[in-house]
């Protein structure tokens, strides 16, 4: 007669494909945020989910496809909050100098605090996990960048006919220069973030420092 297995006996969940995906994915970026800079090799990620190698590439090509799978979380994300805050205005230029400032330093606000929330995606937003990765990986990120950058720029840029030529086109020049300085100070943020182990919070003093900066 065959004996039912025991209560006591252990057994691990099935996961569906989607779910194993997740996890994958969810396991890796602990991983980023743990001490130390060493690179993840996908024997350590497997070792860590207690499954095969094999099994991880059954649902990803490659390490570098995991990699891709947490940038189109930071993508989305990032990307939804900040066009969230700068609206509709900031793309048809009808912002005014005040309300363009206010928002360009909420999505500065915002794009620190992510940082702080997520320590294993920053490690990867100031290339530090990527180095000796797919290099595509690290060109997308710079592309995400860049779209904040200019949407900042969109923000601090003068309204339409606020201005005459010669002063809009030097109103233009400073948005820029403005959109460039609060993306350096927050990608310095995020990389002493980093340093520090986690220790310095990106959003430190933050309110002295925008007063300052916008």
């Amino acid at each position: 007669m065959t004996t039912a297995p025991s209560s006591d006996t252990p057994t691990r969940k099935r996961l569906k494909p989607g779910e194993r995906r997740a996890q994958i994915l969810q396991t890796l970026a602990a991983m980023l945020q743990e001490p130390g800079n060493e690179r993840i090799t996908t024997a350590a990620l497997a070792k860590r989910l207690q499954v095969s190698e094999a099994a991880l590439y059954r649902h990803f090509a490659s390490k570098a496809q995991m990699f891709e799978g947490l940038l189109d979380f930071i993508e989305q994300t990032v990307l939804s909050l900040v066009q969230q805050i700068a609206g509709e205005e900031a793309v048809l230029g009808t912002l005014t100098l005040e309300e363009g400032r206010a928002r360009a330093a909420r999505i500065a606000s915002v794009l620190l605090q992510f940082a702080e929330k997520n320590p294993g995606m920053v490690r990867m937003m100031v290339g530090d996990a990527l180095q000796g990765e797919n290099e595509r990986l690290q060109a997308r990120m710079n592309q995400l960048l860049d779209k904040v950058e200019s949407t900042l720029r969109q923000c601090l840029r003068p309204a339409a006919g606020a201005a005459d030529a010669a002063d809009a086109a030097a109103r233009m020049h400073d948005a820029q220069v403005a959109a460039n300085l609060l993306m350096s100070f927050v990608q310095g943020r995020w990389l002493r973030f980093v340093r520090t182990g986690f220790k310095r919070l990106p959003t430190e003093h933050w309110d002295a420092c925008v007063a300052i900066l916008v």
